[in-house]
């Protein structure tokens, strides 16, 4: 019964942070991805607008 109880504990001990981990990794993630594709948008928007193009 002990040997039951002591898994137990290493089990939820290893996994009790696990999702607030993905969750961080998971922002992390999202926020690179944001910040490059509006780097992405302006630079098509300054290459438009030095180009000449018409915004109509």
């Amino acid at each position: 019964m002990k040997t039951v109880l002591l898994i137990k504990e290493i089990y939820t001990e290893g996994f009790k942070n696990l999702g607030n981990l993905i969750v961080k990794k998971y922002f992390k993630f999202f926020a690179w991805f944001s910040f490059i594709m509006f780097a992405i948008v302006l630079y098509a928007f300054i290459f438009r607008v030095s180009t000449g193009f018409p915004f109509e």
